[in-house]
């Protein structure tokens, strides 16, 4: 009678001392410690099994033993034994060891690049398929710069003539286009012949839409291709003139 009191005296002592180092598990730990089994069953070594639901361990309490079908594995104890095999069966830890490396500064651009090639992109524009409207918009502004420029280049260079003692009047530049082998004269009269008339009539496609006309996709595609062929057909017009 006396091993049994003192066994009940040893389990309490554990179990006030588990307490009072760690009370946050014993709150959010579903084991009923009034359930625990008597202290003459473990040191009689008789079949016991205690059942608690299972639990996620916070950040800080981890459940180290579950203390489930305690049969056979512990052997009669007596007194102090019946302590220490408490303590062992009820360990709680609270404490999360955090691991830390020492990264280069090579390490983290490589890192940091990996992570950069995971995130979301915009699409690509490979992933649409072309449209008469993109070409043709390009074009018009493609066309534009050519002429433009080319007015640019020879208003400037016709001011300075003068100074520089060029000879750009008319009958000078036809005498200079003259002597210019045939294909040479086809290119150069194409190089300004589409831009002119594409320039044109895509600028009247635009006046149309000006208007509030010709503005649906269909109608859009049709006006399109109705501007290139008539581009292709008077530019050669123009060059075999």
């Amino acid at each position: 009678m006396s091993a049994t009191v003192f066994s009940r005296r040893a389990l309490h002592a554990t179990t006030r001392r588990l307490a009072a180092v760690n009370p946050s598990a014993y709150k959010k730990t579903p084991l009923a410690l009034s359930r625990l089994p008597a202290p003459l069953a473990i040191a009689t070594g008789q079949q016991i099994q205690i059942r608690h639901a299972p639990v996620l361990a916070g950040p800080g309490t981890r459940v180290v033993s579950q203390l489930r079908h305690l049969t056979n594995s512990i052997p009669a104890a007596k007194g102090h034994q019946i302590a220490e095999i408490c303590e062992e069966k009820l360990t709680f830890n609270s404490n999360r060891q955090a691991a830390s490396s020492t990264v280069s500064q090579t390490q983290g651009q490589e890192i940091l690049a990996a992570q950069r090639r995971s995130r979301p992109v915009s699409p690509h524009l490979t992933i649409y398929r072309p449209q008469v409207t993109w070409y043709l918009s390009a074009l018009n502004r493609i066309t534009g710069c050519i002429l433009s420029g080319s007015i640019y280049v020879f208003g400037a260079a016709y001011l300075a003539a003068p100074l520089f003692g060029w000879h750009l009047e008319s009958a000078s530049l036809a005498a200079s286009f003259a002597t210019l082998p045939i294909l040479a004269k086809v290119g150069l009269k194409a190089f300004f012949a589409f831009p002119f008339t594409f320039h044109s009539f895509n600028g009247l496609r635009h006046l149309a839409w000006d208007t509030g006309r010709t503005l649906t996709n269909k109608q859009v595609i049709q006006t399109g291709w109705s501007v290139v062929g008539l581009s292709v057909v008077t530019a050669l017009g123009l060059t075999f003139l």
